[in-house]
């Protein structure tokens, strides 16, 4: 069974565990999603059934979106909820004036250092498991876009704001930036992802793919079934001849077969060749 839709995971579990419950309820063994969410996050993630996994790459998941609120006063390694270490219920109240502006400077271009407790790989292990372990190592700086920055209020010690960003962005590590300018400590106490791009949680409806893929549309002219038999395919009847990747989407009846799918094909110096040749379209 092909199918892409997504899905609100709960607080408190992880997206793989999510996922084996998501497999269960629809009785499939092959799956997959795109974009972890930490375990005490929650909200959209989006998951795919059968082939449409291989699309992960190419769907329009940015910008990001998040609700999330910060917890003034508490002090985590991880940066959230999950490993408070100091909890300071006497931090001093700031001015709201001063929250709304310094959430706006964050809009534009930001570099930091991921969360240690993240899944970054160094040298071939994921830095949670390091951290966890109690290993010494080095995080690379990432740069990431923040694009709007809404803030939704401020209740002392909480301050909430939706933030959209670039694909693989750490809002735990944007908080932190968040409280240096503020002068303040505080750790994340909610997360929760709104959207990605276009996608977002609707009692997971079964979406069509072709509408979310990142790919300019290349029109072939000759044999579908050179496409369904994974023959060599000659420039000569691509609409488009220029470098790059596309995508081919054979409609029912387009042919003399019946058969609806997709491919991902590349055309480098007037030469084809198939990133992925077929891929089957459901309902």
């Amino acid at each position: 069974m092909n199918r892409l839709f997504v899905v609100n995971k709960p607080i408190f579990i992880s997206s793989n565990f999510y996922l084996r419950k998501i497999k269960r309820k629809y009785k499939v063994k092959k799956a997959g999603f795109s974009g972890t969410l930490d375990p005490f996050a929650c909200g959209c993630l989006i998951v795919a059934f059968g082939q449409y996994s291989k699309l992960f790459r190419y769907l329009k998941k940015t910008p990001k979106s998040y609700r999330t609120t910060i917890f003034l006063g508490a002090e985590s390694d991880s940066l959230d909820i999950e490993n408070i270490e100091v909890l300071n219920t006497k931090c001093e109240e700031l001015s709201e004036k001063k929250i709304q502006e310094q959430l706006q400077s964050l809009v534009g271009t930001l570099e930091y250092l991921p969360p240690k407790y993240s899944a970054k790989k160094i040298d071939g292990q994921r830095a949670y498991d390091l951290a966890r372990a109690g290993e010494e190592f080095e995080m690379n700086k990432i740069t990431s876009e923040v694009f709007d920055v809404k803030f939704i209020g401020y209740n002392h010690p909480f301050i909430t704001f939706d933030i959209s960003v670039s694909e693989g962005s750490y809002i735990r590590s944007i908080a932190q930036i968040l409280l240096k300018r503020l002068e303040a400590v505080g750790t994340l106490s909610y997360l929760e992802r709104l959207h990605e791009g276009e996608f977002y949680f609707d009692s997971e409806k079964a979406l069509d793919p072709v509408p979310f893929i990142d790919l300019p549309h290349n029109i072939y002219t000759g044999s579908q079934q050179w496409f369904e038999l994974g023959k060599k395919l000659d420039i000569e009847y691509f609409e488009i001849k220029d470098d790059g990747e596309y995508l081919v989407v054979f409609p029912k009846g387009s042919d003399e077969h019946k058969d609806t799918f997709l491919a991902v094909i590349e055309i480098e110096d007037q030469k084809v060749k198939y990133i992925l040749n077929k891929v089957m379209l459901d309902g």
